[in-house]
C-alpha cells in the first residue's frame, strides 16, 4: 500500500532524499565524510547543483540528515533488543552487528569528527536515547560488593548524566567504562588494525564484554 497521509509532491521529495543520500553514502565510502560534496552528488544524478540545494540546504545540513539517521538507526536496535529482555552483553552484541552492517555508517557518528561540522541539539537527543538504554540495563545489574540497588533509585541517579551531572555513579561509571573500552575495539577492528594478528576479534570483544558485566 502507499501512504496515504502524504502527497504525490511529498512521496517525490522524499524518494529524491533518499536518493540523494545513497549517493552521499557512496561519498563516504569512497572518500570520507569531510569531501562530501552535493555538486558532485548532483553530476552522478544527472541534475545540476542548484537543483539539489531544494532538498538539502548545503553539505552540513545532509551530513545532519545522515547522522541522524544513522543514531536513530541504532536507538532502534537497541530498543528493540531492550524490550525483548536484553541484558548489557545482549545489548553489545546488538552494537557489534550494527556496526559491522555498515561500517561507514558506524565511523560517522563514532569515528574522527567532520572538520568545521556541529551537530545540532536533537541529534544529541537521539544519541542520549542509546545511552539510556545501555544505563537502564546496567541500573538492573547487582552493584559490585553489595545486593542489588532497586532499580527506581538507579533511574533517578543515573539519568542525571544528562545535565551533566558532576559526580558519575557506580552505575553510570560501569556503563560508561563498558560503552568506551568497547567503542575502542569496535573501531580497531572495523579498521582492520586486526588484520593478520592471528585471533579473532569477535572473542576479544566478548572477553572485554565478559570483565566489563
Amino acid at each position: 500500500m502507499g501512504d496515504t497521509g502524504t502527497t504525490p509532491r511529498e512521496r517525490y521529495r522524499a524518494q529524491v532524499r533518499a536518493e540523494i543520500k545513497e549517493h552521499a553514502w557512496e561519498q563516504i565510502a569512497t572518500a570520507g565524510a569531510s569531501a562530501l560534496s552535493l555538486n558532485a552528488i548532483a553530476k552522478r544524478m544527472g541534475v545540476s547543483g542548484p537543483a539539489l540545494y531544494r532538498y538539502f540546504a548545503n553539505r552540513d545540513e545532509l551530513i545532519t540528515a545522515l547522522i541522524r539517521d544513522a543514531y536513530r538507526s541504532l536507538a532502534d536496535t537497541f530498543r528493540t533488543a531492550a524490550e525483548s529482555g536484553a541484558d548489557v552483553s545482549a545489548l553489545a552484541h546488538a552494537l557489534r552487528g550494527w556496526a559491522l552492517e555498515d561500517p561507514q555508517r558506524y565511523f560517522l557518528v563514532y569515528g574522527t569528527p567532520v572538520p568545521g561540522y556541529h551537530a545540532p541539539d536533537d541529534v544529541t537527543t537521539i544519541a542520549s536515547e542509546i545511552m539510556t538504554t545501555l544505563l537502564d540495563a546496567y541500573a538492573g545489574l547487582p552493584s559490585e560488593g553489595g545486593p542489588e540497588t532497586p532499580f527506581d533509585a538507579h533511574l533517578a541517579d543515573h539519568r542525571k548524566w544528562a545535565d551533566g551531572h558532576p559526580a558519575p555513579s557506580a552505575t553510570l561509571h560501569r556503563a560508561l567504562s563498558c560503552w568506551t573500552r568497547l567503542h575502542g575495539v569496535l573501531s580497531l577492528e572495523l579498521a582492520g588494525h586486526f588484520t593478520g594478528m592471528g585471533f579473532d576479534p569477535a572473542l576479544l570483544f566478548t572477553a572485554e564484554l565478559n570483565d566489563l558485566t
